[in-house]
């Protein structure tokens, strides 16, 4: 099953700077923090990768998420074609008909966009006292080299067990993560495009579920 993680994901301001020196931790995640916090909607494009260590399979996905900040979040799977994960400021659609077809799972909101699955703010909500950070070295993502920060969680509300971002040296945008939570199963995604205060789709945060699936309340 995708994670909201998944999507995304991941966003950016419009800051350019010349590609970084080294740089501590705190540092790269702090420029990732002042980023985020000029982005109020996003579209981007996406590659998910889940691994199983317990069957040694990989399954990989792709699909375009938008994302108006906070509570609303749109994720459209392209392969599996039809797979939808929508927050509509109310409740969240998870709808996965590549895996559970006949059923969508409906969730209500919550205070504060509670369970509206905003990896983001995951990683950069109170960063310094919600992970222990160490250095992660250095990537080309995508085209863009990146400085990467290893995360492991001290907050037990956080669903995975320790991460690992990719900033970008020149705008901050995270061009990849990676999450392993407690089980061992491993979720990697690369932002492949990513457009910050884009216009987005009319209707993209609407879901009405087809005709004949059973809606499960959580």
């Amino acid at each position: 099953m995708h994670s909201l993680l998944a999507v995304v994901l991941a966003t950016s301001m419009m800051l350019v700077q010349t590609s970084l020196p080294a740089q501590s931790p705190r540092t790269t995640v702090d420029r990732a923090v002042k980023a985020y916090s000029k982005i109020r909607t996003i579209r981007a494009t996406f590659i998910q990768t889940v691994t199983n260590p317990l069957t040694g399979s990989d399954v990989a996905s792709r699909g375009v998420m938008q994302q108006q900040i906070p509570g609303r979040l749109s994720v459209h799977f392209t392969d599996p074609a039809g797979d939808r994960i929508v927050a509509d400021g109310k409740v969240v659609w998870l709808y996965l008909p590549s895996t559970n077809p006949g059923q969508v799972i409906k969730t209500a909101v919550g205070q504060n966009a509670a369970n509206v699955p905003d990896v983001t703010s995951w990683f950069l909500d109170s960063p310094e006292t919600r992970y222990r950070m160490s250095n992660a070295g250095t990537a080309t993502i995508a085209g863009h080299a990146t400085h990467a920060v290893a995360l492991v969680s001290r907050d037990p509300t956080i669903p995975f067990a320790r991460a690992t971002v990719w900033v970008d040296d020149d705008d901050a945008i995270i061009r990849q993560f990676e999450t392993t939570g407690a089980n061992g199963l491993t979720r990697r995604i690369t932002i492949t495009g990513i457009t910050p205060n884009a216009k987005l789709d009319p209707g993209a945060f609407t879901f009405t579920p087809p005709r004949g699936v059973r809606v499960v309340q959580q």
